[in-house]
């Protein structure tokens, strides 16, 4: 892939442009971390100028996200129904949740994760690699994280390669609604009117892809509805073009930026797992979320009325130096601890072993295929290379160079 790839061109949405994900100032926002010592400190539950309460500390934080009771998901429901259909698993509460959850969890079984990762992850990240292997030198985010896990999603999908360049721009639509609502709503009923007939293809023909999966899963008897399966693809083809690509990049700019941690993953591959989760702790791909307080409640010594949109900041709970020693550091020897970049409760993410694993692939075959491995001096002071954004982080260029195969 190049800058000018023609399969992210001749289409009614707008092709990729890496600066208008961090649309306005606030959107730039390079370290909001030193900020959230001071709330931690200070204001740990606070009111913030929209009318929402902002929770800070790592304790409130998951108190809120495992109190679904307290704390319900309707109104997060209520503004993603617009482009993902009147079931979207993360704005759903209890016991319409767990039914739904359960339905949709069976095709995510760690056997299919294996599968996955030697039959679809592997083999989408070496052909994007293949692309500028030989070259010595690549901008890993327009050249690879931005595409590749997208591609992933399509593949464990089943969807023809074909229709790759149809449904990338219109999952990044979906997610970008708040800035084009009619882009994204546009686009969510493409999507839908897309899936339908493949989801009716498969129900009459089932293979062994995920769409298969949902279409023939059953619990008590019950099978998933046409519409439960339409929001549920048009929910996890934006995680794989939003968070994963965010996720990755911000993996490899920790790894990038500390060279004595890169030698070392390059040098022993067991630190993979600890150097996931830690990327994935020191900069979160999504700094918040949200909930609705059911009834009136008091959260770290605060009241908080019945109705209130409570807005936990998952970034904030990751520096928690309650929990964590250095928490700004990235520092893939530290000791793993449990965080909250994928939450916690009922809600945790369905796809994080899938996001784990894909961000493990994508590093691992680079260090074995690029050989040195390094920012690109020419480019990267250039480019003015960091990770930033306010709710969504990542870094909007990777330029590198190595020695070409």
């Amino acid at each position: 892939m190049t800058d000018t790839d023609p399969d992210l061109l001749d289409d009614p949405y707008a092709a990729f442009d890496p600066m208008e994900q961090f649309g306005g100032v606030a959107g730039d926002v390079r370290d909001p971390y030193p900020g959230f010592w001071e709330k931690r400190a200070r204001t740990p539950v606070e009111l913030t100028a929209l009318g929402s309460w902002a929770v800070y500390p790592y304790e409130l934080v998951a108190q809120v996200l495992r109190d679904h009771q307290t704390f319900c998901s309707g109104s997060i429901r209520e503004l993603m129904s617009v482009v993902m259909g009147p079931y979207p698993l993360v704005g759903m509460d209890e016991p319409e949740h767990r039914r739904l959850r359960s339905l949709v969890a069976q095709a995510f079984r760690a056997r299919t994760l294996a599968h996955w990762e030697a039959d679809l992850v592997i083999p989408v990240v070496d052909e994007m690699i293949d692309r500028f292997a030989s070259r010595g030198r690549a901008e890993l985010v327009r050249e690879f994280t931005y595409r590749y896990p997208v591609l992933v999603i399509a593949e464990i999908l089943g969807l023809p390669r074909a229709d790759h360049p149809f449904f990338h721009p219109r999952a990044l639509a979906l997610t970008n609604v708040a800035a084009r609502p009619e882009e994204g709503i546009a686009a969510s009923r493409e999507l839908r009117d897309y899936f339908a007939g493949i989801v009716d293809e498969r129900r009459r023909r089932p293979g062994t892809d995920l769409i298969s999966e949902l279409t023939q899963a059953s619990l008590e008897g019950e099978r998933l509805g046409d519409e439960e399966i339409f929001s549920f693809l048009r929910l996890l083809l934006p995680a794989g073009a939003e968070t994963t690509y965010r996720a990755t990049g911000n993996f490899l700019y920790g790894l990038l930026t500390h060279p004595d941690q890169l030698d070392a993953l390059r040098a022993d591959r067991s630190l993979m797992p600890q150097a996931v989760e830690e990327a994935i702790r020191w900069e979160s791909p999504l700094l918040i979320t949200s909930r609705q307080a059911t009834r009136d409640t008091t959260l770290g010594g605060v009241e908080i009325p019945a109705g209130a949109t409570v807005v936990p900041n998952l970034g904030s709970a990751n520096h928690d130096p309650t929990r964590w020693d250095r928490p700004d550091a990235f520092d893939i020897f530290r000791e793993p601890t449990p965080h909250l970049a994928f939450g916690a409760g009922p809600h945790m993410c369905l796809g994080m072993h899938l996001a784990r694993l894909e961000m493990a692939a994508a590093v691992g075959r680079l260090l074995d295929r690029c050989p040195g491995l390094r920012p690109d001096p020419q480019r990267w002071e250039a480019d003015d290379v960091h990770i930033h954004g306010e709710s969504f982080r990542s870094p909007t260029s990777l330029p590198v160079v190595f020695d070409p195969a």
